[in-house]
C-alpha cells in the first residue's frame, strides 16, 4: 500500500509549481495526510506571498498606458510576468479614484448646458464644517457664467463684436438673473443687466480713442472709453483675468475720475479702487434690483434656499451707541499687480 500511495514522479510531474510539503505529504507516515493541518511557517509563507500579490496588484493598477514607454525591457517583461501571475480581479486604488474624478473648474470645454452640482454641507475636502448655516435645499444645477466680456473668437481678434440677447432667467446659484447671448458661432450666459430683455443687441469693444464713448445700458467697454461719472459693474481688477467687483444683485459703481492710464472706481461699499484703464466693465446696474426687498415669509423657505436655522440669540442693533460719522477707507490700489494672460 505504501508503494502504491509513493508515487512523487507522478506527483511532481502533473504539480509542478507546488512541492510536496505544500501539498500534505508527510514523510513520517510515507503517504499523503489530508487530515493534519499545514504547518504553521507554511501558512505564514502563504499570507506572505498573497500580500505580495496584492501589492503587485495595487501597483500594477495605478500604473497608466503612457507609462509603459518608460519603463526599461527587463520592467516590461517583469510587468507581463506580474499581469500573467495575477489572474484575480485587483483592489481599486485611491489612485484610479482620484483619476476618475470630474470637476466642472477643471473643464476646458465651454458649455451652456446645467451641470450638476454637489451639495457640500458647508464643509471641506477633509469632511470638517467650514462654514456653519449650510445644509440641505433644493437640488441646483450650474449654468457656466462667462465673466469675460471680451472674449474674441477664433480668427476675430481686437474687433468690435455684437451679441444678441436670446433669454433672461433666474440663476439659484446667484443673486441677479442671467442672460444667455449669441453671436458669432457661440453662445454665452453672462449676468444680465437692470433692463436687458430677450432680442437686445449688446456691443463689446476693447478699444480706447480719443473721445469717449455714449455706451448703452449692457455694452462692455474699458474704463478709459467711458465718460466720468457712469454707472458700471462687473469690474476688472485685472485685464483680462474677468470681471470680480459688482456681480451681487441690484448694485453699480460709478467711474470717479481717470489718472495717468488708471481708472478709480467707487464699488457699492463706497470704497475706492484703482485699477488700469484697460480693464473691462460693463454699463448699467445688475438685474433684480428688489432682491434685498424680498420677503421670505416663513422658515421652511430658508431651509429650500440651503440655509439652517441660526442659534436666535441676535439682536437688532437699535444705532444709538457709537460713532455717526465713519471715514470712508483708503484707497485701494491694484496697479501694480504681476500680469495676467487669459486662456
Amino acid at each position: 500500500m505504501r508503494e502504491n500511495l509513493w508515487q512523487p514522479s507522478v506527483v511532481i510531474k502533473t504539480q509542478k509549481v507546488f512541492s510536496l510539503s505544500s501539498l500534505g505529504f508527510c514523510k513520517k507516515h510515507g503517504g499523503l495526510n489530508r487530515e493534519e493541518p499545514l504547518p504553521i511557517e507554511t501558512q505564514r509563507r502563504q499570507e506572505d506571498v498573497v500580500m505580495a500579490m496584492s501589492c503587485l496588484t495595487r501597483a500594477l493598477r495605478s500604473l497608466t498606458l503612457s507609462q509603459h514607454a518608460v519603463l526599461s525591457p527587463q520592467a516590461a517583461s517583469r510587468l507581463e510576468l506580474g499581469a500573467l501571475a495575477t489572474q484575480c480581479r485587483g483592489f481599486l486604488t485611491s489612485a484610479s479614484l482620484e483619476q476618475n474624478k470630474t470637476f466642472w473648474k477643471q473643464r476646458e470645454k465651454y458649455t451652456i448646458r446645467p451641470i450638476g452640482k454637489k451639495k457640500t454641507g458647508g464643509r471641506d475636502s477633509s469632511g470638517r464644517v467650514r462654514t456653519h448655516g449650510i445644509g440641505g435645499g433644493h437640488k441646483q444645477r450650474y449654468r457656466w457664467v462667462d465673466f469675460q466680456r471680451l472674449r474674441f473668437e477664433p480668427g476675430k481678434e481686437a474687433q468690435t463684436f455684437e451679441e444678441k440677447v436670446v433669454e433672461v432667467r433666474y440663476d439659484p446659484c446667484r443673486s441677479a438673473d442671467i442672460a444667455l447671448v449669441a453671436g458669432g458661432n457661440r453662445k454665452r450666459w453672462i449676468v444680465a443687466t437692470e433692463n436687458m430683455q430677450a432680442g437686445d443687441v449688446i456691443k463689446t469693444s476693447g478699444a480706447i480713442g480719443r473721445m469717449a464713448v455714449l455706451a448703452n445700458e449692457g455694452d462692455a467697454h474699458p474704463l478709459g472709453a467711458l465718460p466720468v461719472g457712469t454707472l458700471v459693474n462687473n469690474l476688472e481688477i485685472q485685464p483680462g483675468k474677468g470681471s470680480e467687483y459688482i456681480r451681487a444683485a441690484g448694485t453699480s459703481g460709478v467711474l470717479l475720475r481717470k489718472v495717468n492710464g488708471t481708472a478709480i472706481v467707487q464699488l457699492p461699499s463706497k470704497q475706492q479702487v484703482q485699477v488700469l484703464e484697460t480693464c473691462m466693465v460693463t454699463v448699467g446696474r445688475v438685474s433684480n434690483i428688489d432682491h434685498n426687498k424680498e420677503i421670505i415669509g416663513k422658515a421652511g423657505r430658508n431651509r429650500w434656499f440651503g440655509v439652517r436655522p441660526s442659534s436666535g440669540l441676535w439682536q437688532r442693533k437699535g444705532g444709538w451707541a457709537g460713532r455717526k460719522i465713519k471715514p470712508l477707507p483708503a484707497m485701494k490700489s491694484y496697479i501694480n499687480l504681476p500680469s495676467f494672460t487669459a486662456k
